[in-house]
């Protein structure tokens, strides 16, 4: 049972170096000018990355060895690995070109630096969990090649200039070490009632991948990259309002609304206030049924609302004393 056990959790382990010789391979392809192999190469180093950590988690096997096998390898498969592959198809023998794949690469390096350094950290706000700091190493990579995707799909075009490349590198290198918020699928919750539509999407992204396979990478990280923005609004409005922390995804606009004081609420309009005050004091002084008086729980000559607690008498506009029969007697003045 130890035996079996010890090769359970060695499972993790040998799925994290098949992406590592996955993503390496893809420069030896590359060298080969065999582009397509290449990109299909990272994609499936993408998907054995996405699988081992969970793997790992569900068979109860994480170690710190794992953790660090994984990130070493992302680094190959995700920074090295396409940043060569760019270089080899486009900017090969142009030194500028070097330099971006050079800049490249220690983004990618730092990327995953800090995302081990934020693994330790304990004065995150709960709701950091559901979110990356910049963009992943894996989707950085398939972003990074989109160029030539299209190339392999549509042809030459604008996309293939070297300019272009090297222009779009920076920019994903950027991404990757910026501050910017983005969706961590670990976190992601499936309703069951789209369950069954979301098997029916994975089959459709299954067909896409035999028939076209550039085509579908290419919109897969074209959704990727419109979710962005949504992270980040998603992120703010989450740093605006602590009280949904604790409260499930589907649930927390619903707690928002039942939580806000009424003077949080977006305040009428003035005509609108007045015309709402007066109906309500029209509707008091017209008389609401008196409850408990005499009694001793509330002083004659109150009456008290249908609301515990709450008198009549506070509600009231304030009136003389003389309509309220206080007026002095002259004895007293």
């Amino acid at each position: 049972m130890a035996n079996g056990n010890r090769g359970v959790r060695l499972l993790p382990n040998a799925i994290t170096v098949l992406a590592l010789c996955s993503g390496l391979s893809a420069v030896q392809f590359a060298l080969a000018d065999r582009f397509e192999l290449s990109v299909m190469a990272i994609t499936a180093a993408a998907v054995l990355d996405s699988l081992d950590g969970r793997i790992a988690r569900l068979l109860d096997a994480t170690s710190k060895m794992g953790a660090e096998l994984d990130s070493l390898a992302d680094c190959v498969s995700f920074g090295v690995s396409p940043a060569l592959l760019l270089f080899v198809w486009r900017m090969e023998g142009n030194r500028l070109g070097w330099i971006v794949t050079l800049v490249f690469v220690v983004c990618a390096a730092l990327r995953l630096a800090r995302f081990n350094t934020l693994l330790d950290d304990t004065e995150q706000p709960p709701y950091a969990k559901e979110f990356f700091v910049g963009v992943p190493a894996p989707a950085a990579a398939l972003v990074a090649v989109l160029p030539l995707l299209a190339e392999l799909q549509f042809g030459p075009g604008p996309w293939s200039s070297p300019v272009v490349v090297g222009v779009w590198m920076v920019l994903v290198a950027a991404l990757m070490i910026s501050r910017l918020p983005t969706l961590s699928m670990k976190t992601i919750r499936v309703p069951p009632q789209f369950i069954a539509p979301l098997l029916v999407l994975v089959g459709l992204t299954a067909a896409m991948l035999i028939t076209v396979p550039f085509l579908a990478i290419m919109i897969a990280m074209a959704i990727y990259l419109v979710q962005v923005p949504y992270a980040v609004y998603r992120y703010r409005w989450l740093a605006r309002h602590p009280e949904a922390w604790y409260v499930a995804v589907r649930q927390r606009r619903a707690a928002v609304r039942a939580l806000r004081s009424p003077g949080q609420r977006r305040p009428l309009r003035r005509r609108v206030a007045g015309a709402a005050r007066r109906a309500g004091a029209g509707a008091l002084r017209r008389g609401w049924p008196d409850i408990e008086r005499g009694n001793g729980t509330v002083p004659r000559g109150q009456s008290v609302l249908p609301v515990r607690g709450v008198s009549r008498q506070e509600h009231l506009p304030r009136r003389s004393g003389r309509r309220l029969g206080l007026r002095k007697s002259r004895g007293t003045r």
